[in-house]
C-alpha cells in the first residue's frame, strides 16, 4: 500500500495513532489540521498534536481557518484518498467528491449510534456496556455514510474517558489498515445506516458538567467517568466548585440527597438518590488534583458536614 497517496484531515491526540499508521503503510502528501490555538493562562500558540507528527515526518501541512472556504490546496494535491479522523470541522462536497477512492471517516463509535463529536464521553455518561470504531465513507451528513467496517470494545468498570480514548484510538488506527486493501481494490462492504436507530453526541456543556446528587448513584459515577479526565465534573460546596476525578458508590437508604453525610480523616461522602458517593480524588477551586485524604487535611471538617451541595 505505500504507493496509495492519502490527505489525512485530523487534529486531536486521538488522530495521531491514525496518521502514525498511514505513515507506516501508506504515503500521506497532505495533513489538513485546525490552526494552531492559544492554549492555558499564558495563552502559548499551541499546533495540534496532528500538526507536531506530521511535522515531524517532514510532512507538508495545511491549516485553514474554514476548509467550506478554503480548499483549493487540497484540490491542487495529487491523492487517491483523503482520510479524517476527529478533524473539527464540516468537510464540502467538493472535497468529498475529489478522491477516487473516496473520503473515509474514522469514527470513535458503533454508527448509528453516537453520530457527533462526543462518542467517548456519552456513551461512558449513559452506561453503555460497549463501543467502538467505525470505518466509513463519508457524505455530506454529520457521521451519516456508508459503514466499511466495525470493531466492538467491551467498555470496563475501571475504564474513563482517558483510557477509552487511548484504546478507541490505537482499535482505529489498526483497523483502518486492515480494511484499506479491500477498499483500494473496491471488495469492501459498504452498509448503509440505519438512521431510525441513530443516537448523538453533541460536545459538553458546560453545564452538562455539574454532577446532581439526586440522581442515582450509578448515574453519578457513570458521569464522572465520562467527564475524566476532561473536562471533569464538578459540584458546588460553600458556594466553591469542586471538580471530580474518580469516586465509589455505596447503596444504602438515604434520608435526604446532595448532602455532606461523611467527613472524617479518610473519606468525604455525599447522599444521593440511593446510597453514598465517596469522594476519591478532587480538585478543589484553585488548587491542584489531590487524593481526598490530602483535601480533608487541609480543611476544617466540621464546616462541611452536613453542608448541602450544590445549593
Amino acid at each position: 500500500m505505500k504507493d496509495l497517496k492519502v490527505i489525512f484531515m485530523g487534529t486531536p491526540d486521538f488522530a495521531v495513532s491514525v496518521l502514525q499508521k498511514l505513515i507506516q503503510n501508506t504515503t500521506v502528501v497532505l495533513v489538513v489540521t485546525q490552526p494552531d490555538k492559544y492554549v492555558g493562562r499564558k495563552h502559548i500558540l499551541t499546533p495540534s498534536p496532528v500538526k507536531v507528527e506530521a511535522l515531524k515526518n517532514n510532512i507538508k501541512v495545511f491549516q485553514p481557518e474554514k476548509i467550506r472556504q478554503n480548499y483549493d490546496q487540497i484540490l491542487n494535491t495529487k491523492a487517491d484518498i483523503i482520510i479524517t479522523c476527529a478533524y473539527g470541522q464540516i468537510i464540502p462536497k467538493e472535497i468529498l467528491t475529489y478522491p477516487k477512492l473516496g473520503c473515509i471517516n474514522v469514527h470513535a463509535s458503533l454508527l448509528p449510534k453516537y453520530r457527533g463529536g462526543a462518542p467517548i464521553h456519552w456513551c461512558l455518561i449513559n452506561g453503555e456496556e460497549k463501543t467502538g470504531i467505525t470505518i466509513m465513507y463519508m457524505d455530506e451528513g454529520m457521521d451519516t455514510g456508508d459503514i466499511i467496517k466495525s470493531a466492538e470494545y467491551f467498555i470496563k468498570d475501571e475504564d474513563n474517558v482517558g483510557t477509552l480514548h487511548d484504546k478507541l484510538s490505537q482499535i482505529g488506527a489498526q483497523l483502518l489498515i486492515e480494511v484499506l486493501p479491500s477498499i483500494i481494490n473496491g471488495t469492501n462492504k459498504r452498509e448503509k445506516q440505519d438512521n431510525e436507530k441513530a443516537t448523538y453526541a453533541y460536545n459538553i456543556k458546560r453545564e452538562e458538567e455539574r454532577i446532581d446528587f439526586s440522581k442515582d448513584g450509578k448515574s453519578i459515577i457513570n458521569k464522572i467517568r465520562g467527564l475524566n479526565p476532561w473536562p471533569l465534573a464538578n459540584f458546588l460546596i460553600n458556594n466553591e466548585e469542586m471538580k471530580v476525578y474518580n469516586a465509589t458508590f455505596k447503596p444504602q437508604k438515604i434520608d435526604s440527597v446532595s448532602k455532606v453525610v461523611v467527613a472524617d480523616k479518610k473519606s468525604l461522602g455525599i447522599s444521593c438518590k440511593d446510597g453514598i458517593i465517596y469522594l476519591n480524588k478532587v480538585k478543589p477551586y484553585g488548587k491542584k488534583e489531590m487524593n481526598i485524604t490530602d483535601y480533608l487535611n487541609g480543611i476544617e471538617k466540621d464546616k462541611i458536614l452536613n453542608c448541602k451541595v450544590n445549593g
